[in-house]
């Protein structure tokens, strides 16, 4: 009954987190216990989904019609980094001012990003994977959760926004702290630790029963599903004790702000050593109307979301092993339309900030009709003449190795195919 309610739970809240052995694997299987927790680094996703307006946060223009809030000479610097001052135009959130302040020696920043359509759905897909033409290919987050951990519960987790596993990896999904606190407590009625639904020794008897009957059918021959339904219910087993370690950093209080709602339940998952990596969303950036007001709006609480994102990890002391990704699928027009808003625009930007990522650097550019301007693969300086143009793919190409699996079997499976001569050499140093 306990591990039926367990996989239950996981059935109705939708989750794929159980990391079945597979069935080449169990041939070959070696006494197994819970498995040593995932240490990192942990890769962080964040997406400002709908298309944030970059000439309001890294990329400013002063161009007239550009933008109606700042002119050419209000543009703002912190070391290298060029940004709009955005403090006298919000409500509540960060300021562009505070943000680059608190963290410009730590961000490096790409301006001039190709996304080639200006559509949701492919943009969203492309920014996402590396991959335009293609609906099989996973993305960063789960393609590098696939190499490094794919055996932690929550090895990939997801709140939104474009999710493709490829197949190699549950693509998980625990919404509110309440789901995981469930998920993490699996062994008890509703989460209640105090009340379980076996005494401690009948659980440990169960446990060891269902190891032992595990190991005994290992070298048995079996039908396919039943053997994959074994392996899902002996993966409950070694899951539902490691997701207990969850228990000790779940917050008592949900945060109120929607980054830190995520947040709170991917660090979470990550100090446990659940969890590799997230992808964190928030929507509604897509300003066709009201461009300045939305946007005034939107990247304040976005960026106070990552604030808060790093505050936290601070105190659970996994900041040197956080990397950051921030983007979103694509830019605004340079210029307003008839509804004061802004339309799809196909050259956007976007931050990384993490553990052997150099801050203090922008790479790339746009010019004053916020055009891209080509730069040196070699070099990463501005070439109009004889650079390229900077896309997806060749940033994924830059995060997988980055991260250590560009040759792995994976991400060998799903290549980027970019041109000779094209790879972009010390992207990160």
């Amino acid at each position: 009954m306990d591990r039926r309610s367990f996989l239950k739970l996981c059935s109705l809240a939708g989750l794929g987190f159980a990391a079945p052995i597979g069935i080449s694997s169990l041939a070959g299987a070696e006494p197994a216990g819970e498995p040593d927790g995932y240490p990192g680094p942990y890769y962080l996703v964040f997406n400002a989904s709908g298309g944030w307006d970059t000439t309001y946060l890294m990329d400013p223009k002063g161009t007239e019609g550009t933008n109606r809030l700042y002119k050419t000479g209000d543009i703002l610097t912190d070391g290298q980094h060029r940004f709009a001052p955005t403090a006298a135009y919000i409500e509540k959130g960060m300021s562009n001012e505070d943000f680059f302040k608190k963290y410009g020696r730590e961000l490096r920043v790409l301006n001039g990003l190709d996304y080639s359509v200006n559509n949701h759905s492919p943009c969203a897909r492309y920014m996402a994977t590396g991959k335009l033409d293609s609906l099989a290919y996973p993305t960063f987050p789960a393609l590098v959760a696939a190499c490094h951990g794919a055996a932690a519960p929550l090895a990939f987790l997801t709140f939104g926004n474009y999710s493709a596993t490829g197949n190699l990896v549950p693509m998980s999904r625990v919404p509110y702290l309440q789901s995981l606190n469930v998920l993490a407590k699996a062994d008890s009625v509703e989460g209640n630790e105090r009340a379980p639904y076996h005494d401690p020794f009948v659980s440990t008897r169960i446990e060891e029963a269902l190891e032992q009957q595990f190991q005994a059918r290992v070298s048995e021959a079996r039908l396919p599903r039943v053997e994959r339904s074994q392996s899902m219910l002996y993966s409950a087993q070694v899951n539902s004790r490691a997701l207990q370690r969850v228990v000790p950093f779940i917050p008592r209080e949900p945060a109120k702000e929607r980054l830190a709602q995520q947040a709170d339940i991917a660090l979470a998952a990550f100090k446990a050593g659940v969890c590799v990596s997230a992808n964190l969303s928030i929507g509604q950036f897509d300003s066709h109307n009201n461009n300045d007001a939305d946007q005034m709006k939107l990247i304040p609480e976005f960026l106070a979301g990552i604030d808060a994102v790093l505050r936290k990890a601070e105190e659970l002391k996994l900041r040197d092993r956080l990397v950051l990704v921030i983007q979103s699928e694509m830019g605004r027009t340079p210029t307003y339309n008839s509804g004061n808003g802004k339309d799809h625009w196909s050259i956007g930007s976007a931050m990384f900030l993490g553990p052997g990522i150099g801050g203090n650097r922008v790479i790339g550019a746009t010019d004053e009709l916020q055009q891209l301007v080509p730069l040196n693969p070699r070099t990463l300086a501005l070439d109009k003449d004889q650079g390229i143009r900077v896309r997806p793919e060749h940033i994924h190409a830059a995060l997988r190795s980055f991260a250590g699996i560009q040759d792995h079997a994976f991400s060998r499976q799903f290549p980027l195919e970019i041109a000779a001569g094209e790879t972009l050499q010390g992207f990160w140093s």
